[in-house]
């Protein structure tokens, strides 16, 4: 009887989590919706909890209606890279209109005689991430035709608890970065798209359906869902949790982070870097949930290529307590403190890279700390730090879980 009680104690704790299409279906939300012409934004991460994709899921059920697709960035099926253009296609006869192409808004043409559009994709967690902006941009153009807008939601990759760095000050707001939120939110797509629609007052007739079973200490990897990479360069389940801690500092290319090699976000690495004394100046500084590994390589493409680098492997020991910001910053204050003539090199270098890296970061403090200050680790990592509090108390009315 007691090993009973204690499976069943597992079980609850381990309880399986499903995906708002899975619960879509299940609980028969669609009857809701019954006949009403369809527009599907998804990719190739619009999966049920068995990996069945969300277009044949609507497809396969005789009350849906499903008349149109639209496609983000890297396209339906997940294979372009960034700074590819996606044209508009068809897939099992049905038109996909591509909003990474000629257009990132659906035109009148595109959403002529739809009812509802559903969005099903998966995210990253951080706000600098082009998936989010394009549910917002379609969540714009249907509130201004009266459309109804379905999010079904899916995890926060890094957990729903981390909410770390800047906010987004109005000048940078752009297709990278859409509504003022930490660059680490700790929020799902459902709730950022619920914040959205109140908070600018954008009016869409907006109905989230929420996963069963997700708590916010989850990283994806405790959900015991399959990954599915939403970008060619987050292939892995923990792969979100480093994006935010190299991310920005690959905008400006002063060190490889991976890019081009078999660790992308994972590793920080140049020529110019001692790694032993790196990681351990790192190390020193005591972040929590955070080892930094001393690393040799050669990349592969990209910054550096065919170059051996040293620098250091980003290990995080404990998901619940590292700042992936803080980390960031961390990061590019020491480069700047024990390699400043290399460090200012790259940065003049990469002038052309400003006006992306402030977008990114939502401001542009980060910039002018990094050229102004000699030590500026600990002023970046102290960045917006009331402003976070404020928001945390913000967005309590829009969590869902």
């Amino acid at each position: 009887m007691r090993l009973v009680v204690l499976l069943l104690w597992a079980g609850a704790l381990c309880g399986e989590v499903l995906p708002g299409v899975d619960v879509f279906f299940q609980d028969k939300h669609q009857e809701r919706w019954q006949g009403k012409k369809t527009g599907l934004l998804t990719n190739h991460t619009g999966v049920d909890s068995r990996l069945k994709p969300t277009v044949e899921r609507f497809l396969e059920h005789e009350g849906c209606k499903l008349v149109a697709l639209f496609s983000p960035e890297h396209g339906l099926f997940g294979q372009h890279y960034a700074w590819e253009s996606v044209d508009n296609h068809k897939h099992r006869e049905l038109p996909v209109y591509s909003l990474h192409g000629k257009t990132r808004r659906p035109t009148n043409e595109m959403l002529e005689g739809l009812e509802v559009i559903v969005y099903d994709m998966q995210c990253t967690g951080v706000r600098a991430y082009t998936y989010p902006t394009t549910l917002f941009y379609v969540m714009e153009e249907a509130a201004k035709r009266n459309i109804e807008v379905i999010v079904l939601d899916r995890p926060n990759p890094i957990n729903g608890l981390i909410v770390d760095g800047p906010l987004l000050e109005e000048k940078w707001r752009s297709y990278i970065g859409y509504i003022n939120v930490p660059y680490c939110h700790g929020m799902t797509i459902g709730e950022l798209a619920r914040f959205f629609n109140d908070e600018y007052q954008v009016g869409c007739k907006l109905t989230v359906i929420p996963m069963r079973g997700w708590q916010r200490s989850m990283s994806f990897t405790d959900t015991g869902l399959t990954w599915v990479p939403p970008s060619p360069n987050v292939p892995e389940p923990d792969t979100p949790l480093y994006c935010p801690s190299t991310g920005l500092l690959g905008e400006l290319s002063i060190s490889n982070i991976g890019i081009g090699f078999s660790l992308p976000f994972k590793v920080v690495g140049a020529p110019w870097i001692k790694a032993d004394e790196f990681a351990e100046k790192l190390n020193s500084q005591k972040l929590p949930g955070i080892h930094f590994q001393p690393f040799y390589y050669k990349p592969f493409w990209g910054l550096y290529k065919g170059v051996d680098c040293q620098g250091v492997l980003l290990r995080i020991t404990d998901p619940k307590t590292y700042r992936p910001l803080a980390v960031q910053y961390l990061i590019l204050g020491l480069l700047k403190s024990l390699y400043p003539k290399e460090f200012m090199q790259r940065l003049e270098s990469s002038k052309s890279a400003k006006n992306l890296f402030c977008k990114a970061n939502g401001t542009e403090l980060v910039y002018q700390i990094l050229l102004e200050e000699k030590f500026p680790a600990w002023k970046l990592i102290d960045l917006h730090k009331e402003e976070r509090a404020a928001f945390l108390e913000k967005r309590a009315k829009y969590l869902l879980y």
